[in-house]
């Protein structure tokens, strides 16, 4: 799974229980005509088998399709590459290890496609579904501190990339001086999400530092916001290819 430090990218996110049908293959098509770079599969509370999901939707697209288990129900090794989260925001010894000692011997099989990934939870206003689910507090977000601190001990840990997450269903985005201060903290991948309603908050984003956005909620209210994500994709892109020579 290739996120480059030097090259903005954008992930639209599937939620098993919430896109099938003529739903799936719309929202498909929309992040094929937009360009989107990745198409993510999970969420906090999964009832649908994810097998379903992601050989759906390789076969009827091209664009990589990448594993975020919210849980040891959504392991599967159909996806392309599978991210495997660290919840070290949190405490809740289940989401730092005790799962991942469960679907070791499994994604042991596939490691070739396993990313380890340390996974910050930024509060946001409401209460999200992954904070209850994982019965962990969210880093307030007037804390850039801890953030910088919680990224650090990942990338030192080993994890190679972290994701800042408002959470899904989050009324805010994680805020850009967060983004911005874990960024000078890291040389390892940032990805951001959670949120992402408006194009602007994409660009607020990207510009803070953030390699990869990952939209979701936010599709199913805007149709277009996808097609808006990806431009302001290309153009921050473009305009630094531009000033690269």
């Amino acid at each position: 799974m290739m996120i480059s430090r030097n090259r903005k990218s954008l992930a639209l996110l599937l939620d098993p229980d919430k896109t099938e049908g003529p739903a799936l293959a719309d929202v498909i098509k929309r992040a094929v005509d937009a360009g989107a770079d990745f198409i993510f599969t999970g969420g906090s509370l999964t009832f649908n088998p994810i097998d379903k999901l992601v050989l759906e939707v390789k076969k009827r697209c091209s664009i990589p399709v990448v594993l975020f288990p919210g849980n040891l129900m959504q392991i599967t090794d159909k996806a392309d590459y599978v991210i495997l989260p660290s919840l070290i925001s949190g405490r809740n010894p289940e989401l730092l290890i005790g799962n991942h000692v469960i679907a070791a011997p499994f994604l042991k099989k596939i490691r070739e496609k396993v990313i380890p990934a340390g996974y910050i939870l930024i509060g946001r206003g409401t209460r999200t579904s992954v904070e209850y689910m994982s019965n962990t507090e969210p880093i307030p977000p007037g804390k850039p501190d801890i953030a910088i601190a919680t990224a650090i001990a990942g990338e030192l840990l080993g994890m190679k990339l972290i994701y800042l997450e408002a959470g899904s269903g989050a009324e805010n985005p994680v805020p850009a001086r967060v983004i911005t201060a874990v960024r000078g903290s890291l040389t390892l991948p940032l990805i951001v999400g959670g949120g992402m309603r408006t194009a602007t908050a994409v660009r607020e984003a990207y510009m803070a530092g953030a390699d990869m956005i990952v939209v979701g909620n936010g599709v199913e209210e805007n149709c277009t916001l996808l097609t808006e994500a990806c431009q302001v994709r290309d153009n921050i892109n473009l305009k630094r290819k531009e000033a690269t020579g």
